[in-house]
């Protein structure tokens, strides 16, 4: 980043008159999944309670078919980013750069494949490759989607049409052999936030000049040409965006001493709303009806994280859903049913099944428990 750019940066940007409340990548139907415990606040929207009962008709066996009713989709490479449309998401393979339909089925039949939306070309080494996708806002219309990916020399974001073409939107952060993630999130339908890691070198998120380890904003993306503004930096290998629900930004990441969960509030300011010192592998998240839900890795569960609903302080210790039952997570959406969907990446980075890398549902926890048994 240029002199120039560095003038421009503003930690403090207000940031309230853009981002929108309500509505997650403008095509997650869902703004309120299950919440952990009664809430005092939230979103004010009461989710539906999906049927989590498994069906009286067995699922058929064979290859890829997951006898659990949960699962939407097996037998794909290690998945990352996750978004849902309708009744179904799209979801991306991380080393191959495939963007993939999945939609859930009936227990009594079969999953079918998935459908192939797009590619693109990655550099799926380490932990590159590609890391999130959002859609435009103008999906329906032009069926253009934006991806955060990792390419031979650098990391960018690049706009992606359904016919596979590529164009470049912003290049030149940083690459390292790890902290190669980011993610991707509307600020409104004309600003797009860009999550960058930091590439290995803590250094580069404490730099004004490097790209790295940086929250950016970009005006008008589809141009490709407009600078990017800073607006948060200390980045460390960078989880994901997800809206609050109301007026700001929740943010994970992953850094030497601890896993963090930020949040940006309206005006613009970026606060440490939780930390876990034993470094669970935070991811993707979404926001639930009384906070937030975040994928972990290393912690192989969904951590629902209750929160004010006026503050969004957190000041109770995260439940952990589905704990040891799918494996590694990495991606997370609020799906239209009321349920969180996440993907899971054992192929990489743990020790895979036989129906491994999948799609899954995780219902509301039953009774207060630690999730679906």
């Amino acid at each position: 980043m240029s002199s120039g750019i560095a003038g421009r940066v503003a930690v403090g940007l207000a940031i309230g008159t853009v981002l929108v409340a309500g509505c997650a990548r403008f095509d997650e139907s869902a703004s309120s999944p299950f919440t952990t415990e009664a809430s005092a606040g939230g979103s004010g929207v009461e989710p539906k309670k999906p049927d989590d009962s498994p069906s009286q008709v067995p699922r058929p066996t064979g290859p890829c078919i997951d006898p659990d009713p949960n699962v939407i989709a097996t037998c794909l490479d290690s998945a990352s980013g996750l978004i849902a449309m309708g009744d179904g998401a799209l979801v991306a393979e991380r080393r191959t750069g495939r963007i993939l339909r999945v939609t859930p089925v009936d227990a009594s039949t079969p999953q079918p494949p998935p459908e192939e939306v797009a590619s693109v070309a990655v550099d799926g080494s380490g932990d590159g490759g590609i890391s999130d996708l959002v859609l435009s806002p103008t999906y329906h219309e032009d069926g253009l989607m934006y991806a955060y990916i990792t390419t031979g020399s650098d990391n960018r974001v690049v706009r992606i049409s359904e016919g596979g073409g590529t164009k470049e939107i912003l290049t030149g952060i940083p690459k390292g052999a790890t902290g190669n993630r980011g993610a991707l999130e509307w600020a409104s339908p004309t600003q797009l936030l860009v999550l960058t890691g930091d590439a290995g070198n803590p250094g580069a998120a404490a730099d004004p000049g490097s790209l790295g380890g940086k929250l950016l904003r970009l005006e008008s993306p589809s141009s490709g040409t407009n600078t990017p503004q800073v607006v948060a930096s200390g980045i460390g290998t960078a989880g994901d965006l997800c809206r609050d629900g109301k007026n700001g930004m929740w943010i994970t990441d992953r850094t030497a001493a601890e896993d963090r969960l930020q949040h940006l509030d309206a005006e613009g300011a970026l606060s440490v709303a939780w930390t876990w010192p034993d470094r669970p592998g935070v991811g993707g998240c979404t926001a639930t009806g009384d906070g937030v839900a975040v994928a972990l890795s290393e912690g192989k569960a969904l951590a629902a994280v209750a929160a004010d609903p006026a503050t969004f302080a957190v000041t109770t210790a995260p439940a952990m859903i589905a704990q040891d039952k799918y494996g590694k997570l990495l991606g997370a959406t609020a799906s239209s049913d009321g349920s969180v969907w996440v993907t899971t990446i054992n192929k990489t980075d743990g020790e895979p099944g036989e129906f491994d890398d999948r799609v899954v549902r995780i219902p509301p926890p039953q009774g207060g428990g630690s999730g679906p048994d």
